[in-house]
């Protein structure tokens, strides 16, 4: 959430910035704004509730604004209310010092009450503006910018990314960063800051990444980086290597349904190049078989979609490995005084690699012992550099907030995970071995298969699209599978939804079934199917109207009991998650479509959330 681009060189800093925002729009935000040094040495902020149409407008594009150095921001609320004067960027009271800021700074009223002692007043209710103000006040008594700021940094708490102007140190700016995303951009005769690297790809591929405790001064010929004890230190150099044109919807109207047909390339990226011979090879895992063996215990920890990746990680990592497997909010993970130990393996799930709360999870699971494996998209990301051993999806960048082909591809990482994990510990057949990855090569062609021919989910999409409230039910994997399918639904449709485990139903959730319910009948998972048939005609006796879910082969029988289904191919039963989800992120998408509603970026939800 929140999103934050900065610029110096020649070029005029306004439109450069409100591209760079563009681009950071999916994070998810309800305010915009840049803050640019003008060609008379004074700060220009603009600022304004809204989508960055908004802002753009009322700037005519940037071309309103003059000036070579600038930052901008997007904002989602934390500290007041989402208005204009709450928006970033912040001024000082003497109009010398701008700031944008993502993360939360605790200790903010405590500054505040200090800063109004000294006589400062202050305009908005956020915590940023006390940054702001607080650089002021020590620039004033040292006059020097870079010093403020490390005085500033002693006296925060809390999670922040700073980008900061001085009105009298016009040739660069200052940038500042803890627990929360932030990174350099390289440019010719120009430099950057993002917290995101979609923000300036256009412009860049070669970036750094800051770490926590860091600063950096950024001129649009060079770049000093500065350590926790405020030394001077260089800066190692990364190179992205996907092209601009995957953060572009390519001529889809959303990237959402981009990036849903996207998956089964997606996959073969994730899966294809860690099989060679019929056998998985993790080059880079440095968790030993012997190391496996003795995990006594194993957590994975997520939130949100990565959460139900977990949750089906549960079934298949148990049912391959035989050992015991406990799937973790990182929200609630350190406050539940968890049984971790040195004899843990923890698995971190996380699409950005930058998710506080999952951050904060890694941190205390390390702190008691645990050997981390991260599995993560972004390359450098915090996650990935805070853990044992790291897994990277290889997803390319997701734009769409509702994630799909990040999913699909921690999903198909976390299988391969728990098949090496089980062969190394002499758990799984050779047949079994065998088949599995016979299946998983297979499933990219299967997917695509499904993705050719969606006619019939547009159309059961039109027939649905004004419900008020939709139940997905299902056993086992099918049940792990519906809480991603109504994840999908409610954050994309505003429709109220539920998952429940078909058993469940009876012990309290059917009796909010009544005429025209809608109730998602998955029955994807073959063990399960006649129980799964039974729970379907106990809601349809209540008055459901049933969706159901299936596998080509038992179409025909599932048919006998529910007029409308939906099929996918048959794969392994451990995969079949992976193809079952699509059909159900086609429907989100397209009931949304048909209720008008902001699909890529839905209203209060952001791509990485940095705040608990």
């Amino acid at each position: 959430m929140c999103g934050i681009v900065g610029f110096v060189g020649s070029e005029q800093a306004a439109p450069i910035l409100l591209d760079g925002l563009e681009r950071l729009e999916y994070r998810g935000y309800d305010s915009a704004g840049i803050a640019v040094i003008s060609d008379d040495k004074k700060i220009i902020v603009k600022k304004a509730k809204g989508r960055l149409n908004v802002l753009r407008d009322m700037i005519n594009g940037g071309k309103s604004i003059a000036g070579t150095i600038g930052i901008g921001h997007t904002r989602w609320a934390t500290h007041g209310e989402p208005n204009d004067i709450n928006a970033h960027p912040h001024l000082s009271g003497d109009g010398k010092i701008a700031v944008v800021h993502n993360g939360i700074i605790e200790n903010y009223v405590e500054l505040r009450d200090f800063l109004i002692s000294q006589g400062y007043t202050f305009k908005s209710e956020t915590d940023t503006e006390v940054v702001a103000q607080l650089i002021a006040f020590y620039y004033a008594e040292c006059g020097n910018a870079l010093e403020a700021v490390f005085r500033v940094l002693r006296r925060i708490e809390g999670a922040y990314a700073l980008g900061i102007l001085c009105i009298d140190e016009p040739e660069h700016f200052i940038a500042a960063r803890k627990d929360a995303p932030l990174l350099i951009g390289y440019g010719e005769g120009c430099n950057f800051i993002a917290s995101d690297v979609t923000a300036i790809i256009k412009h860049t591929r070669d970036v750094s990444y800051m770490e926590d405790g860091e600063v950096a001064v950024i001129s649009a010929d060079k770049v000093q980086f500065y350590n926790a004890m405020e030394q001077p230190i260089e800066k190692a150099h990364n190179t992205i290597d996907w092209d601009v044109s995957a953060a572009e919807k390519g001529g889809y109207a959303h990237f959402m349904l981009k990036e849903i047909m996207e998956q089964p390339e997606a996959i073969r990226k994730t899966a294809f190049s860690r099989i060679r011979d019929n056998r998985i090879v993790f080059e880079d895992l440095k968790f030993t078989a012997e190391q496996i063996k003795d995990v006594s215990r194993i957590f994975i920890i997520a939130c949100g979609s990565s959460y139900h990746v977990g949750v089906v990680g549960k079934y298949n990592l148990e049912r391959l490995m035989r050992k015991p497997v406990e799937v973790c909010l990182a929200s609630e993970f350190r406050y539940c005084d968890p049984l971790v130990d040195d004899k843990s393996l923890v698995i971190v799930i996380s699409q950005s690699g930058e998710t506080l709360d999952t951050m904060a999870a890694l941190r205390e699971a390390k702190a008691r012992g645990a050997y981390i494996l991260s599995i993560v998209n972004v390359v450098g990301s915090s996650i990935a550099r805070e853990s044992d051993d790291v897994l990277y999806t290889w997803a390319g960048p997701e734009i769409a907030v509702a994630t799909t082909k990040a999913y699909s591809t921690q999903l198909i990482l976390l299988d391969m995970l728990g098949l090496y994990f089980a062969d190394a510990l002499g758990k799984v057949s050779k047949d079994q071995y065998d088949d599995i990855i016979e299946q998983i090569l297979c499933l990219p062609d299967k997917m695509e298969q499904m993705l050719e021919d969606i006619e019939d989910i547009k159309h059961f999409a039109s027939n649905y699209f004004n419900q008020n409230s939709v139940f997905f039910i299902g056993r086992n994997l099918d049940y792990a599978m519906g809480l991603e399918g109504s994840l999908k639904l409610k954050e994309i449709s505003y429709i109220h939804s539920e998952a429940y485990a078909s058993g469940e139903l009876k012990h309290g959730t059917i009796s909010l079934i009544e005429d025209g319910t809608l109730v998602i009948a998955l029955g994807t998972y073959e063990p399960l199917f006649d129980k799964a048939m039974s729970n379907v005609v106990e809601v349809q006796a209540r008055g459901a109207d049933v969706l159901a879910l299936t596998i080509e082969n038992n179409v025909a029988e599932m048919k006998k009991t529910v007029e409308n289904v939906i099929s996918v191919p048959e794969t392994h039963t451990i995969l079949q998650p992976s193809l079952g989800v699509v059909p159900l992120q086609l429907f989100a998408y397209y009931v949304a479509l048909l209720r008008g509603c902001d699909i890529d970026k839905p209203r209060n939800l952001a791509k990485s959330v940095t705040v608990e």
